[in-house]
């Protein structure tokens, strides 16, 4: 997997997320924390649904901020990065690690 920091941000700061399905990331975030697209069609049809739906969007949104900060936070993101690099076990569950 791989994101930019944009990701972190825009969910860590509770903005609603559109992600491309492409990235697999709902292989650990489900569709009640972030929006995933399909195509340029369906991201179209999707900002205009939640620039409509104000509950849901802001549902979805603090959803998708609350995971963000409990499972990808900086402290685990560095974590993983040292339990890699200095080759130990953590004893944190990584959401993204698919373990």
């Amino acid at each position: 997997y791989y994101s930019s920091d944009r990701l972190a941000q825009l969910m860590g700061n509770g903005l609603l997320t559109f992600v491309d399905k492409k990235t697999l990331f709902n292989n650990f975030i489900s569709s009640n924390q972030i929006v995933f697209y399909d195509g340029i069609n369906d991201l179209s049809y999707k900002l205009s649904k939640y620039k409509r739906d104000h509950k849901e969007r802001k549902r979805i949104a603090k959803n998708g901020k609350e995971f963000y900060l409990k499972k990808i936070n900086s402290t685990l993101v560095a974590d993983f990065i040292l339990s890699k690099t200095m080759d130990y076990k953590s004893k944190n569950n990584f959401v993204w690690s698919g373990k």
